[in-house]
């Protein structure tokens, strides 16, 4: 049985964006982080992903969803569906559903189609406070970044007032970010 798994970069100084909402700050090794054995266990267990609509609209550019890790279908969470769906190539797999009935629902969705694989969120931080408030994240999966940005959005901020305990899985280091993976303890 697969878990839910929230899959975010951060700053040493826990944010997840600069003031302007820019994460590349956090990304300075895009282009081996597509090659490391985290993302790449990442995409081996993923059957489905969750994720926010600014982050969608992230990847709503000329080249769209096409050459995205990811290539399972996709449950985005918003107040509202865009009239045309970005670039993507559905018969590799990627299908974007629009959920606009809460958090709990694009879950539940996602786990049903997952086929007993991961669903990974993916972003953003407020798609991520909404499901660790339900108690619906089984396994958080910080890389941080060794940048300090000072202000920005943070990742867990507002996550309710009760401690939530959390076991240590996995941490993988590199020399441009360090993977660690925790379980959420119920």
């Amino acid at each position: 049985m697969g878990v839910v798994r929230l899959f975010m970069s951060m700053s040493l100084d826990g944010f997840v964006a600069d003031r302007e909402r820019d994460s590349s700050a956090l990304y300075p090794d895009l282009g081996d982080l597509r090659n490391t054995a985290a993302l790449a266990e990442t995409i081996e267990t993923t059957g489905a992903v969750v994720m926010g609509r600014r982050s969608y609209d992230m990847g709503d550019t000329d080249e769209g969803y096409v050459d995205y890790e990811h290539q399972v279908p996709i449950f985005v969470l918003t107040h509202r569906v865009p009239e045309v769906p970005a670039r993507h190539d559905p018969s590799r797999g990627l299908t974007f559903t629009f959920v606009t009935d809460g958090a709990g629902s694009a879950v539940e969705q996602a786990k049903a189609t997952a086929g007993g694989k991961d669903v990974q969120v993916v972003g953003g931080a407020d798609t991520a406070r909404q499901l660790l408030r339900a108690g619906l994240l089984d396994e958080i999966h910080v890389s941080l970044v060794p940048v300090l940005l000072g202000e920005g959005l943070r990742l867990f901020e507002e996550v309710g007032a009760e401690p939530r305990r959390l076991e240590k899985v996995k941490v993988v280091d590199s020399p441009v970010r360090t993977d660690v993976r925790y379980r959420v303890l119920r």
